[in-house]
């Protein structure tokens, strides 16, 4: 993909499952799976999957070809301090803008910093701290173009406490003790569904290109890969349904196609309504009413290039590319 500013509104849908593990523990129920409890259905936060998005990135990142491009670090990980990644970019403003206003220099220090973080130009952030020309600033709070909502689960859960034991003992009062005892939590068996959104209008502010796009969208189906762990060791994405706008008018129509692409041609709730997800015929028919594994679990993408909205095109990037639509002029 081209490093051009994103230009186009993307609505997607992420499917991804748990076999035996806990994909988002909450600290405040002893790590339990989320659950919502009015449904018993399980919930994996939005902060969670940026979590995966930014790890991926920082493991994979792409060659930054001059200074000039995109950098590929991640601002939000451990050990950081955000107050230092700031001060670096105020630095910079000031040597590029020596006579300039405080606003002047706050907006190039933002733009410094977005350029160099991907995650900060990808999911925004905040960025006002200290005592520099980001402190109350406007441009101290970066809206990203990309957001994610909470994932859910499609059915209810039932989290399981499993009782684990260690022959080794921690500290040295306890030598004698032949075992000590804990315990894990997890899902037997959950998919979960999570929406995104990608505004260009927001891209245009931060930095966001059609390259920040393609490795968002390769970080998000590949982020498990290199996530195992023994409460993660069978995490998989089982669909990433990517509904690009790309404008209803016959493609001589260049400005107005443009205008509609980046305001959006369809309802992304409606577009995504054509993607249904239920229970096998064989699941049914056993009566199952807790799904043990993706078997029982029917995925049907309704869109065809006959009745896919105008102006829209899916791109099934779960399929290596597949793409339906789409319908124009």
């Amino acid at each position: 993909m081209s490093n051009s500013i994103l230009t186009n509104r993307h609505d997607f849908l992420l499917l991804f499952e748990v076999t035996n593990g806990n994909p988002n523990g909450d600290p405040d129920a002893g790590n339990l799976p989320r659950i919502d409890p009015n449904t018993n259905r399980g919930i994996v936060s939005d902060v969670c999957l940026k979590r995966k998005v930014r790890n991926f990135v920082e493991l994979f990142p792409p060659e930054r070809s001059s200074d000039s491009d995109n950098g590929f670090s991640i601002l939000i990980k451990q050990g950081a301090v955000i107050e230092r990644e700031q001060k670096k970019g105020e630095i910079h403003a000031a040597g590029k803008l020596p006579k300039g206003s405080a606003d002047q220099q706050a907006e190039a220090a933002k733009d410094w910093l977005c350029r160099e973080f991907f995650d900060l130009r990808t999911f925004g952030g905040v960025v006002s701290t200290g005592d520099g020309v980001l402190k109350g600033s406007a441009f101290g709070q970066v809206r990203g173009p990309a957001q994610f909502t909470f994932g859910q689960s499609i059915h209810p859960i039932t989290p399981m406490e499993i009782t684990i034991t260690r022959c080794a003992v921690t500290k040295e009062e306890d030598a004698k003790k032949e075992r000590t005892m804990g315990n894990k939590h997890i899902v037997p068996y959950a998919l979960y569904a999570a929406k995104g959104y990608i505004s260009p209008a927001f891209a245009e502010k931060t930095g966001f290109t059609d390259a920040d796009l393609g490795l968002l969208f390769q970080a998000l189906l590949n982020m498990f890969e290199h996530d195992r762990s023994a409460a993660r060791g069978e995490m998989i994405v089982r669909g990433l349904f990517d509904f690009e706008h790309v404008g209803t008018q016959h493609p001589n129509n260049a400005d107005q196609n443009k205008r509609e692409a980046r305001l959006g041609c369809h309802h992304a709730h409606k577009l995504f309504e054509g993607v249904k997800v239920d229970l096998t015929p064989a699941a049914n028919a056993a009566g199952k009413t807790f799904p043990e594994s993706f078997a029982d679990y029917e995925v049907k993408c309704e869109w065809t290039d006959a009745n896919l909205p105008k102006g829209i095109k899916l791109h099934l990037r779960h399929e290596e590319g597949k793409t339906i639509g789409p319908k124009q002029g």
